[in-house]
């Protein structure tokens, strides 16, 4: 088993449509980002790459590189979640935690999931997304921008683990 930690944040930007976990959150600003600007989706695939020693989203998909402008994050994983196929690693689980004043996660929480889940050709209960508020400090509580942290745990043969019940 490996695990790895992955972090992204991007500023808001009007005229830009917001994506985050691969979903369309409508009549909110966006994020600026050379891709799409998924902070969500880029700190897992930092967290996945950070697992197996594989660098990052910008290694992987470099902003000077104009094939990845306006590219769909979740094009991204799953072409990272190819990768560590091709290297015998499987998802066992994610976790992540957006820090914004806004949007409020909970109610995309599910959708989320289930397009992560399918980038990553994972059932959706191997995902977990929680929203915290900034509670007004700094510059996300401002309403500037948000931040992610995600962390990764891959096994060598996740396909076989089957999540047991909670006790």
């Amino acid at each position: 088993m490996r695990i790895g930690v992955g972090y992204d944040s991007h500023r808001f930007a009007e005229g830009i449509p917001l994506v985050l976990g691969g979903v369309d959150i409508p009549d909110h600003p966006g994020l600026l980002g050379h891709s799409d600007g998924d902070a969500l989706v880029h700190s897992i695939i930092d967290a996945l790459l950070g697992a197996v020693g594989e660098g990052d989203v910008g290694t992987h998909f470099p902003p000077s590189d104009q094939r990845w402008r306006g590219a769909s994050s979740l094009t991204l994983l799953a072409r990272i979640a190819e990768m560590l196929a091709t290297k015998g690693w499987s998802v066992v689980n994610l976790d992540a935690v957006v820090v914004a004043e806004s949007p409020k996660i909970a109610p995309l929480v599910e959708s989320m999931r289930a397009r992560l889940g399918g980038a990553l050709s994972v059932s959706p209960d191997r995902i977990s997304i929680k929203g915290k508020s900034n509670e007004g400090l700094g510059w996300i509580g401002a309403g500037e921008g948000l931040a992610v942290h995600a962390v990764a745990c891959l096994s060598e043969d996740a396909g076989d683990i089957t999540p047991s019940p909670l006790r």
